[in-house]
């Protein structure tokens, strides 16, 4: 199962996942001021992100709306890099947040499971219940993966994430990261995690003490290390015990090299830097 790889892979290199979630001003300056169009020079930065943190880090996570936001020259983009890192035997995370029923979801799935966009896990949103995960199925059985959304760092996530369902007393994030358990096992689990993870934003350590109950059978995606300010110790309290995380790094990684005259070699430093901490996340 591809969250089994993934715990592999983490221990093996580090917990770290590079988010490749690019903007214009991430450029340095050596690719920003070549004659390259706009798509061209986001496919030569991400493939310089991706060669100094390939042997580092458990995945690489690329946000679609970095992409759409400049249409097709940005789509052909996102393709060449996720194919890019695929070739490299990486394995890709995108970041869609799709949440869909019915015909649309198959059509969601078959659009970034096979084709000019494949990857090998994507990001779900399952406010629409199981009939927004469940036209995923049929791929999870054949050997890809979802993080689904469980547990949200930004504020605005209280207004739903938090409040207590009436019949359980538990918040509306624990009901959903056990769903997300139990789908697990309805679209062919045969190991500890399965095909199906969650995102689970870190915020302190009393939601952390509140969530592991909730977390321990789940491989997770931790999103906002670096630039959002997640703290290390937090995340290891999370995901030290069961070695069940991958942490997402994308703009403490990928920005503020524009006027590096050797960005290469800082990137190189970053990437070694980052996976060097988070190796001490699955550190008891």
């Amino acid at each position: 199962m591809i969250m089994k790889e993934l715990q592999r892979r983490a221990i093996e290199n580090s917990p770290l996942c590079v988010g490749i979630d690019l903007r214009e001003s991430h450029l340095p300056l050596e690719i920003r001021d070549s004659r390259a169009d706009l798509g061209t020079k986001f496919i030569d930065y991400a493939k310089e992100v991706v060669d100094a943190s390939i042997e580092k880090a458990a995945c690489f996570k690329v946000q679609i709306a970095c992409y759409e936001a400049y249409g097709l020259k940005g789509l052909l983009a996102y393709k060449e890099i996720l194919s890019y890192i695929r070739g490299k035997g990486g394995l890709v995370i995108a970041d869609i947040k799709r949440g869909d029923i019915g015909s649309t979801a198959e059509m969601y799935a078959q659009g970034h499971f096979e084709g000019d966009l494949e990857a090998d896990i994507l990001t779900l949103n399952p406010y629409m219940g199981e009939d927004a995960i469940a036209p995923y199925f049929p791929y999870f059985k054949r050997g890809k993966g979802a993080f689904i959304l469980g547990k949200t760092s930004n504020f605005g996530s209280r207004d739903f994430q938090d409040l207590k369902l009436k019949d359980s007393g538990r918040k509306l994030s624990q009901e959903v990261l056990e769903r997300i358990e139990v789908w697990g096992q309805n679209c062919g689990k045969d190991d500890v995690f399965g095909s199906l993870g969650a995102v689970v934003g870190v915020n302190n350590i009393d939601d952390i003490l509140e969530m592991k109950p909730y977390t321990d059978k789940l491989f997770l995606l931790v999103p906002g290390y670096g630039a959002q300010g997640a703290k290390l110790e937090d995340i290891r309290a999370l995901i030290s015990e069961k070695k069940n995380g991958v942490v997402n790094v994308s703009r403490g990684l990928t920005a503020k090299l524009t006027e590096e005259k050797d960005f290469r070699a800082e990137l190189d430093r970053r990437a070694d830097q980052f996976a060097k901490e988070l190796r001490t996340c699955f550190e008891k």
